[in-house]
């Protein structure tokens, strides 16, 4: 079964940064797509960051580009979300997911696993 944990998630002033973890206990991860989404209260869950499987091409929303990072270590099974200068606007639950279609797909319905969230709260 696959399994995706996310850690590192916290309480944060504006400015100030976070690194998010996610652990894949899947077999394919290597081969597998990797995204980061996030869902505020009362809002849609929304596309964050994503890394293609030869961690090679990257793609941000334009709300967090030159902010965030996203990266992978397919050795430790491993994507990570470094956010820098963050603001009040990024609180939200964030959820890292797993993705076997093509590259180039960046909608919750594209990507096939997702571990349970970690909460990012930044204050002002």
């Amino acid at each position: 079964q696959v399994q995706l944990v996310e850690s590192g998630g916290g309480l944060v002033q504006a400015g100030g940064s976070l690194r998010l973890s996610c652990a894949a206990s899947v077999r394919t991860f290597s081969s597998s797509n990797m995204g980061w989404f996030r869902q505020a209260p009362g809002k849609e869950r929304e596309f964050v960051a994503a890394i293609r499987w030869s961690a090679g091409p990257t793609y941000y929303a334009d709300s967090v580009r030159g902010r965030f990072t996203i990266s992978r270590d397919n050795a430790k099974n491993t994507v990570y979300l470094q956010m820098n200068s963050l603001k009040p606007e990024d609180t939200a639950v964030y959820y890292c997911a797993a993705s076997n279609t093509g590259w180039g797909r960046f909608e919750p319905d594209d990507y096939d696993y997702w571990g349970q969230g970690t909460q990012v709260t930044v204050s002002s």
